[in-house]
């Protein structure tokens, strides 16, 4: 019976074996693909050779690895990148006070601040110089001034100067009327009519010049000057403003003159006529009215120096001067 019992056990197990030994010989099995025989690695003839002795084989080298190559272009970039083309997007015409004033309003506004802050036309006299000059027994006086109205570009400019002794009449005199154009913020150009006032030949001059502020601050002025009969004349001057302390300004001056021929009526002979150096200290507590005291010192040169000592007369020395600089 026990024999029985455990035959009975068995059979289950039996049965589930047979179906797992089923045959698969009918499967398709094209997948499945036999791996190659594994083969052993061969020796190495040389593995128990000593190497460190044997030098390393030589790496071939680009012949041009270190050649700098200057000309080659590279990629634009910054401000080498060639300009757009783009049109400039078009002004505004809309204004945010157009809501609250009203479009007339405010286009009278703006030509208003338009003239106001460039265009408009002003005007303004200085008087450079208006001195006493204290001499060797011969006191006498000068003046150098001008004035001029128009705007930042146009201007008409009228300039005068002249000297005279005290008890004893104008010595010279000038005046001219200019129109002065701007070449630049710095330099203008200047172009008029010249007449001289003094006691000799009044003549009349066409004028052309340039006035205008040079590096370092410096004020310089040049002239060339036709007469009606062709006596050419030239004038250079120039003036630096150096400020000492907050309210004085020391002011060095220089000028000369020159002739192309000589001019007897006007006793100047040709060649540079005469020089003038100046120092002046300015107290310049207001712009506008600026007394000052200095030191003069002119001198007639070459020709003109011949025939003023023919006549009898001195040819220069210094003088002691006191004024005022103005403008309004």
């Amino acid at each position: 019976m026990r024999l029985l019992a455990l035959l009975l056990g068995l059979a289950p197990l039996m049965f589930a074996g047979a179906a797992c030994a089923q045959d698969h010989s009918m499967h398709d099995m094209h997948a499945a693909q036999t791996p190659p025989p594994q083969t052993s690695p061969q020796p190495d003839p040389h593995a128990g050779h000593d190497m460190s002795t044997m030098e390393a084989p030589v790496q071939p080298t680009d012949p041009h690895a270190s050649h700098a190559m200057p000309g080659a272009p590279g990629p634009a970039s910054g401000t080498d990148l060639p300009a757009g083309t783009a049109p400039a997007p078009p002004p505004a015409v809309d204004r945010a006070a157009d809501r609250y004033w009203g479009v007339d309003a405010m286009a009278q506004a703006e030509r208003k601040l338009r003239r106001e802050h460039g265009g408009g036309r002003w005007h303004r006299m200085l008087f450079d110089l208006a001195e006493v000059q204290v001499r060797d027994g011969r006191d006498g006086y000068r003046w150098d001034a001008e004035a001029w109205i128009g705007g930042d570009i146009d201007r008409l400019v009228v300039k005068t100067e002249g000297s005279g002794d005290f008890g004893g009449g104008i010595d010279d005199a000038e005046i001219q009327a200019l129109y002065g154009r701007a070449l630049d913020p710095w330099w203008n150009v200047e172009a008029g009519i010249r007449q001289d006032l003094g006691p000799g030949r009044r003549a009349t001059y066409a004028a052309l010049g340039v006035e205008g502020m040079a590096p370092y601050w410096l004020g310089l002025e040049g002239g060339l000057f036709l007469s009606t009969n062709g006596d050419l004349l030239a004038r250079i001057q120039g003036a630096y403003d150096q400020r000492i302390t907050q309210d004085l300004v020391l002011q060095p001056r220089a000028e000369a003159n020159l002739a192309a021929q000589d001019v007897p009526q006007d006793r100047i002979g040709a060649g540079l006529s005469n020089i003038e150096l100046g120092l002046r200290l300015r107290y310049e507590r207001a712009r506008a009215f600026a007394p000052y005291l200095g030191v003069s010192w002119d001198r007639r040169l070459g020709r003109t120096a011949t025939q003023a000592r023919r006549r009898g007369e001195d040819i220069g020395g210094a003088s002691f001067v006191a004024g005022i600089r103005s403008w309004f």
